[in-house]
């Protein structure tokens, strides 16, 4: 079983841009700058796009949510790795 959520990056053709992949219907992409996330995004859709807004905002919320978690847990685990050294 595939997470709901997968974190994608080309950074060899797009170093400053960042994707959150939707692996779920309705499957989809966001692709966005990695210091903007949160307020320049492009949303490519993979299924038939929901109808309603309001799940797309719903989706595109708990991708926001899942790229928070991800670098709070990257920091931590950089943190762990920094205190492991010492």
């Amino acid at each position: 079983m595939l997470p709901k959520f997968l974190l994608a990056d080309n950074s060899q053709e797009c170093p400053d841009t960042i994707f959150v992949v939707h692996t779920e219907e309705p499957k989809f992409i966001v692709e966005s700058d990695i210091e903007d996330f949160w307020t320049n995004q492009k949303v490519h859709w993979l299924s038939e796009p929901p109808v309603s807004e309001e799940v797309i905002k719903a989706l595109l919320e708990d991708a926001e949510t899942f790229l928070d978690d991800e670098f709070e847990n990257q920091d931590n685990l950089y943190a762990e790795d920094e205190d492991d050294e010492d």
